[in-house]
């Protein structure tokens, strides 16, 4: 993808793949889901779950799974909000975003 996704809208992807869980999600399966949508890697998706985790917008839990240990993360309720607050916003921006360029296109033909 061309465009530069930043923190924000990093943020609300992670929120809302790891809300379609209610019991959460681990962090390998959070990956596989957001890169169906943008390019990440590892790296660069755990700093984004440990600043949700700073600001309470998910909790995490281990369980033992075939023996090991895996970390799930669950969004709570102030997730939640920022999660609701963050879908508001993107209406908004990609609904203005889509009129300018279909204006440019519109006006090209």
């Amino acid at each position: 993808m061309v465009f530069n996704t930043g923190a924000a809208l990093l943020d609300a992807i992670v929120l809302a793949v790891v809300s379609r869980e209610a019991k959460g999600t681990y962090g390998y399966k959070i990956t596989q889901d957001v890169r169906g949508v943008i390019e990440i890697s590892e790296s660069t998706l755990y700093p984004v779950l440990r600043r949700l985790l700073k600001e309470e917008c998910l909790e995490v839990y281990d369980l033992a799974i075939d023996g090991r240990n895996r970390r799930y993360y669950r969004i709570t309720e102030k997730g939640r909000v920022q999660l609701n607050l963050y879908r508001g916003e993107w209406s908004v921006y990609s609904g203005k975003i889509s009129r300018i360029l279909e204006e440019l296109t519109d006006g090209q033909e």
